[in-house]
């Protein structure tokens, strides 16, 4: 099952439609939730009865507008709709436990001036419990490729999974990214050659297992120099989809999710998948 937030706002919508031809390609139903709070949903509280109408119609509104979205981009999606009672953040980690992805809007009809990720979007990609996707603006056309940012770390390497498998779903190639260079005081210098072909050849064995499973897949690594949050900017700038590990290397403890992917939230320029580790 895959789970999309919706909330009335653009970015919800186009998660909506997403979220559908996402289901359709792994041909699994989706349910469209949205979150309103607990006390519009409890039977019997009369108090503010006629606000709690109001509420739980413009609820229904926003879902119908999720769901014509959603069937007019996969007409054929096995498809229901819930109102989850709380917090929008919690709720949807609540219900991402049940879910093999997590589809929301990167900014809400809330969303602060000037924040470019809004705090529902920030707070399910740190906490949910299952893989997140964000959307920004999804591309009008499929254009045939997948970006994987990856670095080595356990993290990346289930990321590589994911995004392998969601290349090999789509017909679209693979295009795996590795950022390398030396950071110092000013910025970030040039790695030397041979440590960039080192790193090159260390990515290639990263993808060995990983190809031998997707046979089917096209493959391209890339070592470029660069600060990882700007290289995969612009590898990305094409893509359907790039994917990112929740944390990397060199992520401090107790962080939910590492600075990279943090970054990317804000700057993705295609939807961005943010794949939890194994144990998370």
């Amino acid at each position: 099952m895959i789970i999309v937030g919706v909330d009335g706002s653009r970015t919800g919508l186009e998660a909506a439609g997403w979220a559908a031809a996402e289901a359709a390609l792994r041909q699994v139903p989706l349910t469209v939730a949205h979150a309103v709070p607990k006390w519009i949903c409890e039977e019997g509280a009369v108090r503010y009865a006629e606000v709690a109408r109001w509420l739980r119609d413009g609820a229904d509104t926003v879902l119908t507008a999720a769901c014509d979205r959603a069937r007019r981009v996969w007409p054929q999606v096995r498809l229901e709709s819930v109102l989850l009672p709380g917090d929008p953040r919690s709720a949807l980690v609540k219900a991402s436990e049940a879910a093999e992805l997590l589809v929301v809007g990167s900014r809400g009809i809330g969303g602060v001036r000037g924040l470019l990720v809004g705090s529902v979007a920030y707070g399910v990609a740190a906490h949910a419990r299952t893989n997140v996707v964000l959307i920004h603006e999804a591309p009008a056309a499929p254009r045939g490729e997948i970006v994987i940012g990856t670095d080595g770390s356990p993290g990346a390497c289930h990321a590589l999974d994911v995004a392998f498998a969601e290349a090999e779903l789509r017909g679209s190639r693979l295009r795996a990214v590795q950022a390398w260079a030396w950071p110092h005081l000013g910025g970030f210098e040039p790695a030397s050659r041979e440590s960039e072909q080192d790193t090159l050849r260390a990515l290639k064995v990263s993808l060995a297992g990983h190809r031998d499973r997707h046979p089917g897949v096209d493959v391209v690594a890339e070592v470029v120099h660069g600060h990882p949050v700007e290289v995969l900017r612009e590898a990305a700038a094409d893509a359907d989809l790039l994917v990112v590990g929740s944390r990397g290397h060199g992520q401090l403890a107790g962080m939910l999710i590492g600075s990279i992917s943090q970054a990317l939230l804000h700057h993705a320029p295609c939807p961005l998948a943010v794949v939890r580790g194994r144990a998370a």
